[in-house]
């Protein structure tokens, strides 16, 4: 059964990040009606970056809809990049339906039928003549396969440090998150040993966390194993697999920060084509960013494929212009619902 003709959209954008929400400004000011759907909350994966974590940017490197983002502070904040973009999902009335998880599409361009679940478990049909997928990555984790993985106490996310005081706390990985959250761990009263597989933290740490890093790690304060991998995890230790053979440590909470990846299943769900031989880069029309599925758009991070560290808001945010210009030919050539 498809949606009624009151829910068919010009445009659904599945994903009410900062890329999605340019992507649907883009196509409001072009004239067409739209719809953002998201499993979670306005900006989700933002929402649940670290408390106090700060970007690696300017501000206004992260507008979009041509709306200044003024910051007191030359990086600024995630509390404020929140406020900023509800901001903007004010100011342009966007419709964005919050906690709804899309579960198929299906029809074709011009008549696709997205099918979604609120929280509650009601179902609900959108009609879309258009779809912009622009889902983002945050939201799957890449698991280690540790024996112990599975346990409570093992997190894919940092968020603050106040519940760790005290306590032994492994933190696994050796990018920017991995450094952020064993400092903040660290400064806020944990007992803090980090392991990373490479020989010292990697090179793409930013320039101002990285001596930092290094400091406390040189000083002892932070224990660091490095060319070391977990090898066991229980209630109460960790193993780890070090070039001076294997050692048992105490434990009690440990975060697995070794990044997160695209939701490569239900891009292919919708007849989308991944380049396996290019890093699972869905196949698109670069000008357009449509891709192998006629009326299915790609925007952000999932464009790069498992290159997760080439898409950032920065230069996401420009997808939307691309998306709705294309708009603005094809949609012209559909006939109107009736």
């Amino acid at each position: 059964m498809g949606a009624s003709a009151s829910n068919v959209h010009d445009l659904v954008v599945i994903g009410a990040g900062p890329t999605g929400l340019a992507c649907a400004i883009d196509a409001q000011r072009a004239g067409f009606s739209v719809v953002l759907i998201d499993k979670g909350c306005l900006c989700n994966s933002l929402f649940h970056y670290p408390a106090h974590m700060t970007f690696f940017t300017t501000p206004e490197l992260l507008e979009i809809g041509n709306m200044p983002f003024s910051s007191p502070n030359q990086k600024p904040n995630r509390n404020e990049a929140l406020e900023y973009y509800r901001k903007v999902a004010e100011h342009y009335a966007l419709d964005v339906r919050q906690y709804e998880t899309v579960l198929s599409v299906a029809g074709s361009d011009g008549e696709f039928v997205v099918h979604t679940e609120d929280r509650f478990g009601r179902r609900i049909e959108h009609g879309a003549r258009k779809i912009v997928v622009s889902t983002g990555y945050y939201d799957l984790p890449n698991y280690l396969a540790i024996p112990g993985e599975e346990l409570s106490k093992v997190k894919h996310y940092y968020h603050e440090p106040h519940p760790y005081f005290g306590l032994n706390v492994l933190v696994i990985g050796g990018k920017n998150s991995a450094a952020i959250a064993a400092l903040d761990l660290w400064r806020h009263g944990a007992r803090v040993t980090l392991v990373h597989r490479g020989a010292e933290m990697h090179r793409h740490v930013k320039y101002w966390i990285l001596p930092d890093i290094n400091n406390r790690v040189a000083n002892g304060e932070i224990k660091a194993y490095f060319k070391s991998t977990v090898a066991n995890i229980t209630e109460d230790t960790v193993t780890l697999a070090t070039p001076d053979g294997e050692k048992t440590i105490p434990n009690d909470f440990v975060f697995a920060l070794t990044g997160y990846h695209p939701d490569f299943e239900f891009i292919e769900r919708l007849g989308v084509k991944l380049d396996e031989a290019n890093d699972r880069c869905p196949i698109c029309d670069p000008a357009t960013l449509e891709s192998n599925v006629a009326g299915i758009y790609l925007a952000g991070v999932i464009v790069a494929g498992e290159r997760t560290n080439e898409i950032f808001i920065e230069n996401g945010r420009f997808h939307g212009k691309l998306i709705a210009d294309s708009l603005t030919e094809k949609l012209a050539a559909l006939p109107q619902p009736a």
